[in-house]
């Protein structure tokens, strides 16, 4: 098997969804499966109510980033966040990735996602990690 170095992932998710994505991390974490990559998200909420001061913390989160990872859900397309997320990755030339989240067969996409034409894949680790390889 081929050595890739680690890429650095911001997930792009909504808090509904913390449970199925810490089951992508504990996916990462597992060393009898393939998929590696450092988790540069958000694991606790910022303890803030200013949004400034709240997108100045994402935002240094995304620029250690090489690549973002949208997780999709039903709801994603709904988050004012995830929008935010996704309009300074792409700020930041930085490439997106749009896959659903386990058990998700159909979802509306963020607004940039569609705007882009960007691919929505669904959910299959193996091929995440080939596509953050590849980022």
């Amino acid at each position: 098997m081929a050595v890739y170095p680690k890429k650095r992932v911001f997930m792009s998710f909504i808090e509904e969804d913390k449970q199925r994505v810490w089951g992508l991390r504990l996916l990462a974490a597992n060393p009898n499966f393939d998929l590696e990559f450092y988790d540069e998200s958000l694991r606790t909420p910022i303890d803030s109510l200013d949004a400034a001061y709240i997108k100045a913390k994402i935002r240094a989160k995304i620029d250690r980033s090489s690549v973002t990872v949208c997780l999709i859900s039903e709801q994603t397309y709904a988050s004012r966040w995830v929008d935010w997320e996704l309009d300074e990755t792409d700020r930041q030339r930085k490439p997106i990735i749009a896959m659903a989240l386990k058990g998700v067969t159909q979802a509306t996409l963020p607004a940039l996602i569609k705007q882009k034409g960007l691919t929505f894949y669904g959910w299959d680790p193996d091929n995440l990690n080939t596509l953050i390889r590849n980022a």
